[in-house]
């Protein structure tokens, strides 16, 4: 398939692999950082950017956000698009090949492939975003009839990001109660506490919320699967449930010729390099970071691409990679703003806020990102305030909506 690119040569090439969160946040930020002194590609299996953390707002009568053509958001940055899979990259001669066949030089590579989401719990509905709204969407029906009475959302073992499933377990209680539906709800979760890593306090805060709505939470418990009304777990135990909701665990994707641990993930430093391969970066939910979140990936991206364009020759310090969980858990209601900073494998400044704790247009959390989607008419959004991280919008979850509503 032929290149979509504006006409233009330069003399460091910047490859990057991959159409979400961290793949755009680097090619943001190197088409601002570095300017002309970088030639960006990128490179994505699928041709679309979907906005995933609000396809849990979907089943509930909530807008769908997008998805875009990445063909057209490359184009608004100035930087180059080829679709394509990557199946390896070669290290030592600076080339990356895609499935097609297709061999791609270039000076520095970003890889911002993602993770693979497969089923955890047999018997269960497996909730990846998008392309599951439907699949719940009609389960929930089945609970509203009367069909199913013992509803049961599952956090499974392995590496995951629980919260989607914290916003579907409140969102469902708070339809059923606004509809008059009665059902029994739980969470089952591997976590020893409700979103336990965004901390004590904020950890407490949604366990006080999920108490509120009636959904009883069975912490420290694996889930094994759903047989005959049935969620057994390991090493032992029952849970009643006439339907089960459950998260993807995650791995890592196969690229030849990089160095991957046991699940298929991306060890980097601070910076994004990866260890072992010259002129390789990695970012987002591909990498060894064992918290797989939109934000994160394009602080990640950001570290990444600072480094990068100082190797082009922009004259800047690159900063390395300082993580700070946010999150904005949808619950039906009033949203509550989470937000956590790690460091060195503790949690500290654990904080649940209805009030807003930073700014953002949305709920993906991107420095470049996504003031990009704003410009673009992609979200109807007020200009950033003085203050920084402090984000001005209305609470209330029909004028959050109407925020992240895109233009027609």
């Amino acid at each position: 398939m032929a290149r979509i690119a504006p006409d233009t040569s330069r003399n460091f090439t910047v490859l990057v692999v991959g159409g979400g969160v961290a793949g755009l946040e680097t090619m943001l930020a190197l088409r601002e950082l570095a300017g002309e002194l970088v030639e960006v590609e990128l490179v994505a299996a699928e041709h679309q950017f979907f906005y995933r953390p609000l396809a849990v707002v979907e089943p509930f009568g909530g807008p769908r956000i997008g998805p875009w053509e990445l063909a057209d958001l490359t184009r608004a940055a100035g930087v180059r698009f080829t679709p394509g899979e990557l199946r390896a990259v070669e290290v030592e001669a600076h080339t990356a090949e895609l499935r097609s066949g297709q061999r791609i030089p270039y000076d520095a590579v970003l890889l911002a492939c993602g993770a693979r989401p497969t089923a955890a719990i047999p018997g269960a509905l497996t909730f990846r975003g998008p392309a599951d709204v439907e699949r719940f969407a009609a389960l929930l029906e089945d609970v509203k009839s009367g069909e199913a009475k013992r509803l049961v959302f599952a956090v499974p073992s392995g590496i995951v990001w629980p919260l989607p499933l914290y916003e579907l377990a409140l969102q469902t209680a708070t339809e059923l109660e606004r509809e008059g539906s009665e059902a029994t709800l739980g969470i089952v979760t591997s976590e020893p506490a409700p979103l336990a890593l965004f901390g004590r306090a904020a950890s407490e805060a949604v366990q006080d919320l999920l108490r509120q709505h009636g959904i009883a939470v069975h912490a420290s418990v694996y889930s094994a699967e759903l047989h005959e009304g049935l969620l057994k777990c390991v090493p032992e135990g029952e849970v009643p449930a006439d339907r089960v909701v459950a998260l993807p665990r995650l791995s890592g994707p196969e690229i030849d010729g990089v160095p991957r641990d046991r699940n298929g993930f991306v060890r980097t430093d601070g910076h994004g390099r990866v260890a072992g391969a010259p002129d390789v970066y990695a970012a987002g939910d591909l990498t060894a970071f064992p918290i797989k979140q939109g934000g994160l990936a394009a602080q990640q991206a950001d570290a990444a691409a600072e480094a990068i364009a100082a190797a082009a020759g922009a004259a800047i310090d690159p900063r390395p990679f300082r993580p700070v969980l946010r999150a904005l858990l949808l619950s039906g209601g009033r949203p509550t703003f989470l937000r956590v900073e790690l460091t060195s494998g503790h949690r500290g400044s654990s904080t649940a806020s209805l009030d807003p704790l930073w700014w953002q247009p949305g709920k993906i959390i991107g420095r470049r990102l996504a003031p990009f989607l704003a410009n673009l008419g992609v979200f109807d959004v007020a200009a950033e305030p003085n203050e920084g991280d402090i984000l001005r919008i209305e609470t209330d979850p029909a004028a959050l909506h109407e925020l992240m509503l895109p233009h027609a």
